[in-house]
């Protein structure tokens, strides 16, 4: 006698045997999922960028995949390797802004114990110069190349890390330090720790750079002791930039609006390209602004570019008086380094403004003279000297000793700038002007011209067609064809217009 059919025990047998395929599945993808966590590029990586990618072509994520490392396209024809925050598409680091590799096919990325850019002839364009095993982007944004020392370590050496160069950003928990710069995007304004104190400073010219913000540690919870090791900065999750030498105790605290407030967002610090130092915290769609260092626009190193003059309320304006300010720049008036070629001498005139100031005076290089005459003629006779501001109650002469940039407006006549200008930059304003006047004249004159040549063609049109009622037929000669419809059109646009 056949057994009869187990309706219920051959289905358990089948949801077994599909349970145990499943726990194979998961076993053998395992190590799959926990690698594209982790994101490591290992040594023999290679990659080209892709030229219909428009801007960022990600080669490397965080575990948390807010930060993304790869291809950042530079002006749509440069590349440059990037770590981005992805939320925003914004960049925290790239490397070496100052040089950047075509943006080409051609062009070749790749990690054989160095991070290394190739050119299209596959020249070394960039490299790391390390020899690690791995390439890592941290949940803190920071890139690291780590070696593996031996199997018992669990720690590997950090060879390089992307925090160590820092472009014109600093993030949460990041450390600057004195041997680095922070540089704006357009490379005019850096940032530097001294001794006791945070700088910036201005690249006016190619031989010198000018500090035009500092800030001194106060030293009120901790000392700067002398000996003991340069001091460095960190910008703090908890809102504020810490300056420290030693130690977790700051001796110094800059802090932000979010002060002590929990953010959920990064929060980061950046050189902007019009030199203000400013802080922002991403509020999960946008990014707010959370400190700056000057508050005024009239305090920033050239708010209205070269010759310019900026007066608290008004704005900015041209210290000639005679240029139109637009698009940011007094035009025509900028002139290099006087000494590498007298013969521009014969090209400067003199200008002599009262009421202006120079901006941030007390970081500025001054001498004691006793006249406006003798702050003149020291600047006079110095080729390296494009203008000085004298100041009549205090007997200060301030030497400009880079192109002049913006001025301030005071209402104070007791201080007189003197400044080196080119002769031809209002030679041409006039000629261009006197060129333009000409023009209007000579239009205005055919205008008057045209309309008085239309007045005695309509009279004798008038008298021609009364001859012509009179005569009972059409007058012959050149007129015969002045009542075409193409004729009639003109006439008709002439009168309306008129």
């Amino acid at each position: 006698m056949d057994r009869p059919f187990n309706s219920v025990t051959r289905p358990r047998s089948n949801e077994f045997l599909f349970l145990l395929i499943i726990s194979f599945l998961c076993t053998l993808t395992w190590p799959c999922i926990e690698a594209a966590v982790t994101q490591e590029l290992l040594k023999g990586f290679e990659a080209t960028p892709n030229p219909s990618i428009p801007s960022f072509q990600p080669l490397l994520n965080d575990s948390s995949r807010k930060f993304s490392f790869g291809f950042l396209r530079v002006n749509s024809t440069l590349l440059a390797l990037a770590v981005l925050h992805v939320p925003s598409n914004e960049p925290l680091w790239l490397t070496n802004p100052a040089t950047l590799a075509p943006w080409s096919d051609r062009t070749k990325v790749l990690f054989n114990g160095s991070l290394v850019i190739l050119d299209s002839r596959l020249r070394v364009f960039w490299s790391t110069e390390t020899q690690g095993d791995k390439l890592v982007l941290h949940n803190s944004s920071n890139l690291q190349i780590q070696k593996n020392l031996d199997k018992s370590n669990n720690d590997p050496t950090v060879l390089w890390q992307s925090f160590d160069f820092p472009t014109n950003t600093l993030v949460e928990t990041q450390n600057f330090t004195s041997t680095m710069t922070l540089i704006s995007s357009n490379g005019l304004y850096s940032m530097r720790l001294g001794n006791d104190f945070i700088g910036l400073y201005a690249k006016f010219d190619s031989y010198s750079y000018q500090i035009y913000w500092k800030h001194k540690a106060l030293q009120a919870k901790a000392r700067i002791i002398e000996g003991n090791g340069p001091i460095h900065l960190r910008v703090d999750s908890d809102g504020w930039l810490g300056m420290y030498q030693n130690g977790s105790t700051p001796v110094d605290v800059e802090s932000f609006n979010s002060f002590q407030r929990p953010l959920d967002g990064l929060l980061m610090v950046r050189l902007e390209p019009d030199g203000n130092l400013k802080a922002y915290y991403w509020a999960g769609s946008s990014w707010v602004l959370d400190y700056q260092s000057i508050r005024e626009t009239c305090d920033l190193p050239r708010p209205c570019g070269s010759y310019g003059l900026c007066t608290s309320g008004s704005g900015c304006s041209c210290l000639d008086n005679n240029t139109e300010f637009s698009s940011g720049e007094c035009s025509g008036s900028y002139f290099n380094d006087l000494c590498a070629d007298p013969k521009t001498q014969n090209d400067i005139k003199v200008l002599r403004i009262e009421g202006v100031e120079v901006p941030f005076k007390e970081l500025m290089r001054y001498e004691t003279t006793s006249s406006l005459e003798e702050c003149e003629d020291s600047c006079e006779k110095n080729c390296s000297c494009f203008g000085a501001v004298y100041n009549n109650a205090s007997g200060f002469c301030y030497i400009l000793d880079y192109p002049i940039q913006t001025l301030l407006g005071v209402e104070d006549d007791s201080k007189v700038g003197y400044f080196k200008m080119k002769e031809g930059a209002s030679k041409k304003k006039v000629e261009a002007g006197l060129a333009v006047g000409i023009g209007l004249l000579g239009g205005g004159i055919m205008c008057l011209i045209g309309f008085g040549s239309c007045k005695i063609w309509r009279s004798r049109r008038g008298v021609n067609r009364i001859l012509e009622e009179e005569a009972g037929g059409v007058m012959s000669g050149p007129y015969k064809d002045l009542g075409s419809a193409s004729f009639r059109s003109i006439e008709m646009y002439s009168s309306n217009t008129r």
